[in-house]
């Protein structure tokens, strides 16, 4: 289906371009929210006459949309939820989770502008992007962790999960530090020969 574009949208155009869209995505989407209209003969005449508006809204709400991404752009979200061990979910943190989150924060996102590959699934701090405008991106973290003083921990760096064999890792390591910093094959013939030199005079003694 041809439509024309009254905004700028992501991967598909600019405003007055005209494109070929499934039918689904129009009707459900473009159409509804009144980011295209048909690519008719009738509705060309009125984008042109439409047009000086169309593009003086779109640069206010731009502008509006600038400011927001300035005060949001950086912040962190502490989304909190149960995990195992290892620091998987039980569930997953969606878009609608972090709207909601933002929001009690005191931060309106629509979920609609978050914008998830898929959802998040592990403890730890994600970068997110938010849709603001067509041509406004704000960016903020979310910070999934078990409880507030992990998310803090988290959020200066540090690793909350205890990773199975850690400790054995640690006790292997400072073994391995006791260790001389060299031990070749010489060294140990040269030991050997000590040892059975040693063992000669006891006998002879």
């Amino acid at each position: 289906m041809d439509v024309i574009l009254l905004e700028r949208v992501e991967n598909l155009g600019q405003m007055g371009d005209v494109v070929d869209v499934r039918p689904g995505y129009a009707r459900n989407f473009l159409l509804p929210q009144k980011k295209a209209l048909r690519a008719n003969e009738t509705n060309k005449k009125v984008f042109e006459t439409q047009r000086a508006d169309l593009e003086a809204r779109n640069l206010e709400r731009k502008s509006e949309a600038a400011a927001a991404a300035e005060r949001i752009d950086g912040k962190s979200f502490v989304v909190i939820r149960q995990s195992s061990e290892m620091g998987v979910l039980y569930g997953s943190v969606s878009t609608r989770d972090i709207a909601q989150t933002a929001s009690a924060d005191g931060v309106h996102i629509e979920r609609s502008q978050v914008r998830l590959e898929k959802p998040l699934k592990m403890l730890g701090v994600f970068p997110v992007r938010i849709v603001l405008h067509p041509e406004v991106d704000a960016r903020i973290e979310v910070n999934i962790a078990r409880s507030e003083d992990e998310a803090e921990r988290q959020a200066r760096g540090e690793n909350v999960l205890a990773r199975p064999g850690d400790e054995a890792d640690e006790v292997e390591k400072e073994a391995s530090d006791d260790t001389p910093e060299f031990f070749d094959e010489e060294a140990q013939a040269a030991v050997a020969s000590e040892d059975g030199d040693e063992e000669a005079i006891d006998e002879n003694a």
